[in-house]
């Protein structure tokens, strides 16, 4: 997957105190995606945008967009790539 492509898949980090527990406790990312994505779309445009191997990937649709909660393997953290992204 072309880096283009991903980041039309990933719109945009979602940032909430349930996401900064999930980040911490679970090591698991949360985006807002777009809505024709597929859990293997949005686990590949992860992996291309941030470097990082992804152990699984949960979606949930509701009327402000599909959010993604994506759970990364143990050996990259979580805490790591929001950081780079200077949202802590």
């Amino acid at each position: 997957m072309d880096r283009e492509r991903a980041f039309r898949i990933i719109r945009t980090p979602l940032v909430t105190e349930k996401t900064y527990l999930m980040i911490e406790k679970e090591n698991k990312l949360a985006f807002i995606v777009d809505r024709d994505a597929s859990k293997g779309d949005i686990k590949s445009a992860v992996e291309v945008l941030f470097d990082v191997k992804v152990e699984r990937v949960n979606v949930l649709n509701t009327p402000v967009g599909r959010k993604a909660y994506v759970k990364l393997s143990p050996e990259y953290r979580a805490v790591d790539v929001v950081s780079k992204l200077g949202l802590v």
